[in-house]
């Protein structure tokens, strides 16, 4: 999903893909693919054809680990605009995702240690003491991205993307994970 949203930010396709998440953090500096893609649709296809990308990670999710096999890129097969991008930003897209996964890893290990991660078990303990019962058996898959924005996006029916920073401010936190945390307990 890294790589997706690297060569989304890359590619300027602002607003692309549903839900339409906020940029990466640290952003990544749009590139003009004009001449690029200009043979195989242009920047109407490369978004149609990452838009399709980004909806099959999201429907394979929390198994979302699809990677790119260089040189020819065949999990983008059939999509040749997004593929000649890919092709150009292979190396920094790979990079940056590395990076970002091993900062995640970071900050999850001092999360864990502050005992921050226990706010979602709060929110369905205080919702089974509201409604008088135990809460019901449910998944709700979580997928934390460094995203320039603050905030979580709902995906019906269970699950939910946030910005990784999102649990440092445990108020919006609640803000955003609070409603999908009533609604399936």
């Amino acid at each position: 999903m890294l790589m997706a949203l690297y060569l989304r930010d890359v590619a300027g396709l602002v607003g692309a893909g549903t839900p339409a998440l906020s940029n990466v953090a640290p952003s990544i500096r749009a590139a003009d693919h004009s001449m690029l893609i200009h043979g195989v649709g242009g920047t109407d296809a490369l978004r149609d054809q990452w838009e399709v990308w980004w909806g099959r990670l999201l429907h394979n999710l929390p198994d979302a680990q699809e990677n790119l096999t260089p040189p020819e890129f065949p999990e983008l097969a059939g999509m040749p605009a997004l593929q000649r991008v890919a092709h150009a930003h292979y190396g920094a897209a790979l990079s940056w995702s590395r990076e970002q996964t091993q900062l995640y890893s970071i900050m999850a290990a001092e999360r864990e240690t502050l005992g921050g991660h226990k706010i979602l078990a709060d929110l369905v303990q205080n919702r089974e003491m509201e409604l008088g019962r135990s809460a019901r058996d449910f998944t709700l898959t979580i997928v934390e991205i460094p995203l320039a924005e603050q905030r979580a996006w709902f995906i019906e029916p269970d699950q939910l993307i946030m910005s990784s920073h999102l649990l440092a401010d445990q108020e919006v936190f609640r803000s955003f994970v609070q409603p999908v945390v009533e609604l399936l307990v």
